[in-house]
């Protein structure tokens, strides 16, 4: 992903807000149910908190290289590290589109677009966390990824696959089966997670084992 993309991004977040900023109400639906919003906040905190949460990490993408004690590797997956953090914001980017519309009286489905949306976020990063190098902010990071490269690179590419396969199942969800898709999101999430812990973890000790035996 070019690196001028999520620059890009943060400029649309807030464009897309001044543009419609006198239109808005008081107050904007901020959060949603099952059945529909349940949360509001007042215009500005609506308006403006994703737009500066965008630029901040917008910010954060050009600094994270510079201050990481493993900065150098950043230059072996740049274009991986570029494409998560610009599919992460372009994913943020939909929802403060779509809560916009929702407050000017456009609702959408939330309970079945924002599953959907991650769904093919966690496909997008999936595809791309083998391709990550290790490093201190960006990917799968335990004590045991950390502390092997060997177990870095086997874990990512495990957790790709697990990412790929979990994010299909909420897309899957989310299209057929929306009343039950947020236990399918957190039971996924949780799995997910627990998955790859596991497994980084059994890499390493897999890893020390040699080293026990000749000592």
């Amino acid at each position: 992903m070019r690196k001028w993309i999520p620059l890009l991004i943060v400029v649309a977040a807030f464009a897309a807000s001044a543009i419609v900023y006198p239109r808005l109400p008081e107050m904007i639906p901020t959060h949603w149910n099952m059945s529909g919003p349940d949360g509001w906040s007042n215009r500005a905190f609506g308006a403006w908190l994703t737009p500066v949460l965008l630029l901040g990490m917008w910010a954060l993408v050009r600094i994270l290289p510079a201050i990481d004690p493993r900065g150098a590797n950043y230059a072996k997956f740049g274009g991986a590290f570029e494409a998560i953090i610009g599919s992460l914001m372009l994913f943020l980017l939909g929802m403060h589109i779509l809560l916009l519309r929702a407050a000017l009286g456009y609702p959408a489905p939330m309970q079945r677009v924002v599953p959907f949306g991650i769904g093919i976020l966690l496909i997008v990063i999936g595809n791309l966390l083998p391709r990550a190098r290790p490093n201190w902010f960006v990917g799968i990071r335990t004590p045991w990824t950390l502390s092997s490269d060997r177990v870095w690179e086997k874990t990512h590419r495990f957790g790709g696959r697990v990412f790929v396969a979990g994010g299909l199942l909420i897309t899957i969800a989310a299209l057929l089966w929306v009343q039950w898709v947020h236990v399918v999101l957190i039971t996924v999430v949780l799995l997910a997670t627990a998955a790859v812990m596991i497994y980084s973890y059994l890499e390493w000790k897999r890893e020390q084992a040699p080293a026990r035996t000749t000592s």
